[in-house]
């Protein structure tokens, strides 16, 4: 066990963690020349095209220190976005130390912050590195006093490199095998237990868990059980990655690998479990850290055409084979016809699934407008948790709705702070302190509900800041909240598509928005069609789209005054008769337009 080292990388989006990953995997010759492209361990086109991981991919290498002795790197690529905080986590549980990459020309950013908060959380011995210095506007000196004043980490023994061009990754290797401790197991005790923390779903071998093992050993042909689920299987492969999979007899203690039991559900391997053998070595206490993963935004997916319902149903059950985080279940809307209430981690997650439908299953999908989970405090006094406005009890036995907060931290320039404060305010935000970084940029920490970030948010911050702030959360508390239930009516009729929970404030702003958009996205109809917004029964907004008007007197020619009077009484009478028969089309372009409505 002294010659293992585990270890994962820290980093904010497009700082090189992938990049030095490829130096790694190339300066062990894990893998071949002909093998190798960039960015190796990320499998997903999605994530080559936008440079992010989405999922974790261990690799093991094997590596030849100085000293002449053969090391075991196990290296976790961690996901880097906030949506996907808890996987983190348990990646960093699964280690020892972390490489902390900092990019030299961009200086520390709002995720940096965050993940070196839990890395140290974690107990993890930090290596502070500097990224592209071999860039023309590197402020390498700038950025190690960042790592210092910010972090509060030591630049005494950080490291410089260029993960581009290769230069320094040696020093990195040689610097991991001499300040990451080695793993350390309880001899003594003689139980077996592994950290879950992650899964991923093969066609031909079921759930393949990837596992630390922190004691005690598990071997092949043995049978093991999932404490947090109760789950027993027998191991019919255990292996590691390298980086792809490599059956071996054991995997024992220190080791990182994977299971291939006879477990066929994904749901039923959760990250943050702990396995253990269902013998004389089963463990009595499960590792620490386990909590299950909860959606925390709503939206609803339907096909665009109606006729792919069932192809969209079983896109959804291949995609949550390999993302356990992803829920879903029926629904039915009055406008857009069967579908599904869908739950995600965060808007990215919601963002890649969306992508993913429409890329690897090619079906073509209309998202409702995100929501949260609300919770309803009942006049009975009973606690009620909602993720669909259409399910709001009626007002009279609604004691106060509470809505979700976050706890944000905001990078800028000095120069956008005024523009960036205002956004915040104007999303119901309250900036709890500021703190200077260097001469040029300041962090802002302040708390704002989940719900006002749900669609632009982040888009706003890049506009008013001009792409140089960033910003990363926490998921906070419930507080309660004046909400309200904003509904539209077309022609009369409930739209429950359109339906959302607002702030009171900004309730009649919204609703003359939507009814604005919707006045000009719907297409005229031979009679008068109102859009009202409304709060209960009060309407706070109305457009009116103005009849189609056809020329019925086009084909006379000459006659009495009163054959041409005829035909337009005639007309209006239709009219009139249309207007409490008939029914309005509502476009399904319409519904994308309602999400970018400002």
């Amino acid at each position: 066990m002294k010659h293992i080292r585990n270890f994962c990388i820290i980093a904010h989006i497009d700082h090189g963690k992938s990049t030095l990953a490829d130096r790694m995997l190339q300066a062990t010759r894990t893998i071949r020349d002909r093998d190798f492209r960039d960015q190796v361990l990320d499998d997903m086109d999605l994530e080559r095209e936008r440079g992010i991981t989405i999922k974790s991919h261990p690799v093991t290498m094997n590596y030849r220190a100085k000293d002449g002795t053969i090391y075991e790197f196990n290296l976790i690529d961690t996901p880097g976005h906030v949506d996907f905080t808890y996987e983190v986590s348990r990646s960093m549980a699964a280690c020892e130390g972390a490489l902390l990459i900092v990019d030299a020309a961009q200086g520390v950013e709002a995720q940096t912050v965050a993940n070196t908060h839990m890395a140290v959380d974690q107990g993890l011995e930090i290596i502070p590195i500097l990224n592209k210095i071999d860039l023309g506007n590197a402020d390498v000196d700038g950025c190690a006093r960042q790592i210092e004043d910010v972090l509060a980490i030591s630049m005494d023994d950080g490291l410089q490199i260029s993960a581009k061009t290769g230069k320094g990754v040696e020093e990195v290797m040689e610097a991991i095998v001499r300040r990451v401790p080695p793993p350390a197991t309880d001899e003594a005790d003689k139980q077996t237990r592994a950290l879950v923390f992650d899964s991923v779903f093969d066609a031909f071998k079921g759930v393949v868990t990837y596992v630390r093992v922190f004691d005690g050993e598990l071997r092949a042909g043995s049978k093991a059980k999932l404490m947090g689920s109760g789950k027993e299987t027998t191991l019919k492969e255990v292996g590691i990655f390298t980086p792809k999979p490599d059956p071996v007899k054991v995997l024992k203690a220190g080791q990182v690998g994977y299971l291939v039991g006879t477990i066929k559900e994904p749901s039923d391997i959760q990250a943050g479990d702990t396995v253990t053998t269902a013998d004389r070595h089963m463990a009595k206490e499960a590792l620490p850290g386990f909590k299950k993963m909860l959606p925390m935004v709503f939206s609803g997916l339907y096909p665009v055409n109606t006729a792919d319902y069932e192809k969209l149903k079983h896109s959804l059950d291949r995609l949550r084979l390999n993302d356990s985080a992803f829920s879903y279940q029926q629904e039915s809307s009055a406008a857009l016809g069967f579908g599904f209430r869908c739950g995600f981690l965060g808007l990215l997650h919601m963002e890649i699934v969306q992508e993913r439908l429409r890329r690897e299953f090619n079906v073509d999908i209309i998202n409702t407008y995100p929501s949260v989970i609300y919770r309803i405090k009942l006049t009975n006094g009973k606690l009620e948790n909602i993720d669909n406005p259409v399910h709001l009890p009626e007002l009279s036995r609604i004691e106060h709705i509470e809505e979700p907060m976050i706890k944000a931290h905001v990078l800028c320039h000095n120069e956008h702070i005024g523009d960036v404060m205002r956004l915040i305010r104007d999303r119901r935000g309250l900036v709890d302190r500021t703190e200077s970084i260097d001469t040029l940029r300041v962090m802002l920490t302040c708390t704002l509900p989940l719900n006002e970030i749900l669609i632009d948010f982040h888009d706003k911050l890049k506009s008013v800041s001009r792409g140089y702030s960033s910003m990363d959360y926490d998921y906070a508390e419930y507080m309660p909240s004046d909400l309200v239930k904003l509904d539209i009516l077309v022609n009369g009729e409930l739209v429950d598509a359109f339906s959302c929970l607002i702030h009171k404030s900004k309730a009649e702003a919204r609703g003359r928005a939507l009814c604005k958009t919707l006045k000009d996205s719907i297409p005229q109809h031979l009679f008068a069609v109102p859009i009202q917004a409304a709060i209960g029964k009060t309407i706070i907004a109305r457009e009116t789209i103005r009849a189609l008007r056809k020329d019925v007197t086009a084909k006379l020619y000459g006659g009495d005054y009163t054959r041409k009077m005829k035909v337009l009484e005639k007309q209006k009478a239709g009219k009139k008769r249309m207007k409490q028969i008939g029914s309005v089309n509502v476009p399904q372009q319409v519904f994308v337009s309602v999400l970018k409505t400002d």
